[in-house]
């Protein structure tokens, strides 16, 4: 019983403050805006994007039949599966449009940025610390 709650005890306290809570949700835009720029950031100074390809392997894998009356320990098999991977392939793209869409990123963070200030200082009035 003590292990169980001690366990939810730090699942609770994983979850972060009130304060970091209610910050986190207020800037979850601003962070993906964040990883878009970083994102382009890459593309330009590569001079190419990379796109998410999924591709079927096939592997070797144990196989065991689950046991039975007749075969209370059944004889290990190998099985070939199909597994999916994930990939990367490198994809051409503009790169002036890149860049344009690179500024209109920028633009929006700089929005984000002067609208999360005052999140932030609702959000620590809310709940101090």
């Amino acid at each position: 019983m003590k292990r169980v709650f001690v366990l939810a005890l730090l699942a609770v306290a994983a979850c972060g403050t009130p304060q970091e809570q209610c910050i986190s949700a207020g800037t979850r835009d601003l962070r993906v805006v964040e990883r878009l720029i970083a994102e382009a950031e890459g593309n330009i100074a590569r001079g190419y994007a990379w796109k998410e390809v999924t591709v079927i392997e096939q592997r070797w894998v144990d196989c065991i039949p689950k046991p039975t009356a007749e075969v209370p320990t059944p004889e290990r098999n190998r099985c070939l599966v199909e597994m999916p991977e994930l990939s990367h392939e490198p994809l051409a793209i503009d790169l002036n449009a890149e860049a344009a869409t690179l500024a209109s990123l920028r633009a929006k963070r700089a929005e984000q940025l002067s609208a999360a200030k005052g999140l932030i200082n609702a959000c620590k009035a809310k709940y101090p610390e």
